[in-house]
Order: structure tokens, then sequence, then C-alpha cells
């Protein structure tokens, strides 16, 4: 099953069921043209990367990496360079994140993988933090995992009517990834904490009323947005900004809607602001209402190791700086290609299907601190660099 096939399969999902949104972070390992994954094009004043696997809902792999993050680099000391824009082929995602089946099948034939493929994104996402050229992501469609780690660090982050945010990891036994620790955290109140723990969907303007986006656009118009910001001769950071700003104000679509978790923002504020699993649990619980009982049979279906790891790593990172973020997120992520939920996640969701993982362990109580620690741990020699 293709991401484009699964993507139309969770259309019929209603919220309730949200956590299966996971499959659409997901894809099918096939072969592709890999000169043709990524498109990396010179346009008047700006550098343009076209994340190009449209069949896959523009699905990340470390080809794709290794094209984008030498060419970032290169961009960046050029002074004919003014702007990078940042877009997804084919109008239904900019990135529906990395490709995680593949990485739960080098667990047994290249586990060197494993190693380089998060190393390498995560350098890649810190360098787009460090670009010092104005950075563009058109987060059209659907944004979630590795798609947003190409976005979110971005000074510049244009949604639409059309973009869908989330950070599902939880539902497969690993944990919001890619810097996670680092923006999720500085959203507004606990908003964050609930959006990794819940793998919550956001969509359209709430993209940009969450903080994840920076401008929003009607979709109609983003071709034209496009056009204006590659016309800017030799522009300054606050040019592209005035045309953003334009736009931005211009934009129609949902303009007078309400956020659509406006109402259980206080709810999610108190609950969310335990420093344990168990106690945000238990606030749920206390509180009792429609929207808390939503949220418990939500958190209840996630992995407990991941919901753990998740938890600490979001504490942990709202006081450290991206590149520490990263540095932590890599140790989290070898520790999970090395234990069990994650390649049962994978097995649940994508290989059987039945969609019931089973944990181990099954029971936030049997998450131990000493299990907890051992995810957290140096990597020595092997921890990531900058």
């Amino acid at each position: 099953m293709g991401l484009q096939e699964v993507w139309r399969l969770m259309s019929r999902f209603n919220s309730s069921r949200r956590t299966n949104v996971i499959l659409q972070h997901l894809k099918v390992s096939k072969h592709t043209d890999a000169a043709a994954e990524v498109l990396l094009e010179r346009k008047g004043y700006a550098g343009v990367i076209t994340l190009n696997r449209p069949q896959f809902l523009n699905a990340l792999n470390l080809n794709m990496i290794r094209q984008i993050y030498p060419q970032l680099k290169k961009w960046e000391q050029d002074p004919e360079t003014f702007l990078v824009i940042i877009k997804g082929a084919g109008g239904k995602a900019f990135c529906a994140g990395g490709d995680i089946r593949a990485l739960s099948e080098a667990r047994k034939t290249d586990q060197k993988m494993t190693q380089d493929l998060f190393r390498e994104e995560y350098v890649l996402n810190n360098a787009i933090d460090s670009c010092q050229k104005p950075y563009i992501a058109l987060i059209h469609g659907i944004t979630m995992g590795g798609g947003v780690g190409l976005s979110v660090h971005g000074q510049f982050r244009v949604a639409t009517e059309k973009s869908v945010f989330a950070m599902p990891e939880t539902a497969i036994g690993l944990f919001p990834d890619v810097g996670g620790g680092y923006f999720l955290p500085r959203l507004q109140g606990k908003l964050g904490y609930f959006l990794a723990l819940t793998g919550f969907r956001l969509k359209g303007r709430d993209v940009y009323t969450a903080g994840i986006a920076t401008h929003f656009v009607d979709s109609e118009k983003l071709g034209f947005l496009e056009e204006d910001l590659l016309a800017l001769k030799s522009p300054s950071k606050e040019n592209i900004a005035d045309v953003l700003e334009t736009y931005h104000t211009k934009s129609k679509i949902d303009q007078d809607k309400s956020f659509i978790l406006e109402e259980h923002m206080d709810k999610i504020n108190s609950c969310f602001s335990a420093n344990t699993v168990e106690q945000i649990i238990e606030n749920l619980q206390q509180d009792g209402s429609s929207f808390a009982l939503e949220q418990l049979k939500v958190i209840k279906k996630m992995s407990p190791t991941s919901l753990k790891i998740t938890l600490r790593q979001l504490i942990e990172g709202s006081s450290k700086t991206l590149p520490e973020v990263l540095t932590m997120e890599y140790r989290l992520s070898q520790a999970c290609m090395r234990g069990h939920d994650f390649h049962e996640g994978v097995r649940a969701v994508l290989v059987d299907k039945d969609q019931s993982p089973k944990w181990k362990p099954a029971d936030l109580k049997e998450v131990t601190d000493e299990d907890l620690n051992s995810y957290f741990k140096s990597l020595g020699s092997n921890d990531l660099k900058f």
C-alpha cells in the first residue's frame, strides 16, 4: 500500500480514531529514480528545493537528505542566493514523514542505515535553523514527522487551508523527533505537550494559530506568492517578510474561525502540566469532561515507553538549545531502534495492519526510571556532534 492509498483510507476515519494518523506518516519502500526524488534549482535570486515523490506524499529518505544538505550549505555561502524556498510536489503533501518501514527493516540488514539516517537528518534540521539566508517552507498539504523537521526550524513557514500537521510518533513506539523536543514545549501553554502525547492533527489556519506556521495563505494564491518571491531582486529579509505579510493579510479562508482547541486550552494547560504521564492521566480522569475522556482513550493506545520518553524529552528540551535537543533525540532514536516497541508499532500499523500493537512493557507502571534513563544515556564517541 502506497501513501496515497493510505491517505484515502485515512480520510474515512473520524477524529476519535486519529491515532491511526501515523499511517499517513509512513510509506512502503519502493525503488524510484533516486536522482528525481528531490529537485534543486536556482531561480532568480532564490534556491528552490522541491520534494519530488508525490506518489509517496514526498516522504523523506536518506538519498534526499544527502542531496538537500550540501546544496543548502552552498546556497548559504553563495552571494548571489538571497533566499531558499522548499516545497512539495503534487499538491497533497509537503512531506508526510520518513521511511519508517525501511528503518525497521534495516535493523536486520543494515544497522548503519539507522545511525546514518537519524544523524544526517538531525544535522540537516540544525542547518535549517542556523541558515543565514531566509528559508521559506511552503507547508501546503500533509506535514508530519520528517516534514516538520524540514520546515518548522526555518525562518518562515507558510500554511494553507489544506495544511495538516501532526507528530503522531507515540502511536508507533517512537517519539516526536526532528527537534520536537525544542519547538513543541515552546508553543503556547501546554499545547506542545498535548500534541506530542496524543498525536492530535491540526488543520488549515489552526497550523498558523498554534504557532507552527508563521503565515497563512489561501492555497489558490500560493503559486502567485512563489512568483512574487522569485521576482524579488537581491531581497533583504524585510522585503521577503513584507511579501509574505501582504499575502497573509489578504487571505480570507477561515479568517474568523476560532482555534479548534481554544475552548479546551484551559483543560490542556492544567491537565498536561504534570511532570509524569501517570499524573496527566489522573488529571484527565478527574476532569471527566468528554474532551478529557477522549484524550484519555487516545493516550491509552500509545506505547507506554514512548509516552514516558516523550514527556521527559519535552520537559528537558524546554531549557536546551536546538543542537542540545537534537543530540538528546539522537540518543533516543538509537535506543528506540534497539528496543521492542518501534518495530512492533511498524508491524501493527504497516506490515500486518492489525492496528493492535502489543507494547512491552504494556503498562506505564512497568516502565521504570532505570528503563527511562537508559534511553537518555550518552553514546560516548557515537553521540551526535555539530
